[in-house]
């Protein structure tokens, strides 16, 4: 964890403001000055306000996959593997005021997150924590509302127990990029459909996707909403279901 890894910003660490609040945190604040987490791009602040202290709020189209239509505190939420999905479950909490930190995934895009709809002022990046990964998690969780992780390999029990203990103690919520064995919700891209491309030419525009949750206690039965993700304007937004569409067109 030590070692320093490659800069994804053209931000420097001495452009973080002193309205970085996580600056105050000694572990945070370790990790920040040796180089494992770097801030994003400062282009915009945040409302500093989330409307909920036990709630963090998520776009509309994702509100029917969750209980109580948002991320709940303390509650960690798998989403399968790494994709827009992570990014659409993230820009809500953070357009909110609620600060994210992004683990062990490499190929991030800076540009993708803003695109996404979220504010680079309230993101942290740490690319390659390497093995010290569960170390660099439990620091974020300390300072952070929302923590993205990848982990580079399945986590055993007692790592799971100890970020699951730290995701309760501080009130955050863990979004893994994989498998989570124990996640109070799991969220997965079930069927995709892109759309833009004619008879040989085109670029993809569009995708539906059908997401499906589900979890544990009463959130056991699965739900499954179909979504653009992202539509032709890059929002993610509902979908209707293609199967109703084509029931409608032949009918």
């Amino acid at each position: 964890m030590g070692a320093a890894i490659a800069q994804v910003t053209a931000l420097d660490l001495q452009d973080v403001g002193p309205d970085l609040r996580l600056a105050n945190q000694a572990g945070l604040a370790g990790l920040v000055a040796e180089g494992t987490v770097r801030p994003g791009r400062d282009i915009g602040t945040g409302s500093g306000v989330l409307p909920d202290a036990g709630l963090l709020p998520v776009l509309p189209a994702l509100r029917e996959l969750l209980p109580y239509g948002a991320l709940q505190r303390g509650s960690v939420v798998s989403t399968g593997p790494w994709s827009l999905l992570c990014l659409a479950l993230a820009a809500g909490p953070v357009a909110s005021g609620a600060w994210c930190a992004v683990v062990g995934i490499p190929e991030f895009g800076v540009m993708a997150a803003a695109d996404a709809g979220l504010d680079l002022a309230r993101l942290l990046l740490a690319p390659d924590p390497g093995s010290g990964w569960p170390q660099v998690v439990a620091s974020l969780l300390d300072g952070c509302e929302l923590v993205l992780v990848r982990p580079p390999e399945r986590p055993s029990a007692q790592v799971r127990r100890k970020l699951e203990a730290a995701v309760r103690r501080y009130g955050a919520v863990l979004l893994v990029a994989g498998d989570w064995e124990g996640a109070q919700v799991r969220l997965r891209i079930a069927a995709q459909e892109w759309a833009g491309i004619g008879a040989g030419h085109g670029r993809l525009r569009e995708r539906r996707a059908q997401v499906v949750a589900d979890g544990r206690g009463g959130w056991s039965r699965s739900q499954a909403r179909w979504l653009w993700l992202p539509g032709p304007d890059g929002a993610v937004t509902a979908a209707a279901d293609p199967a109703y569409q084509e029931q409608a067109s032949t009918g």
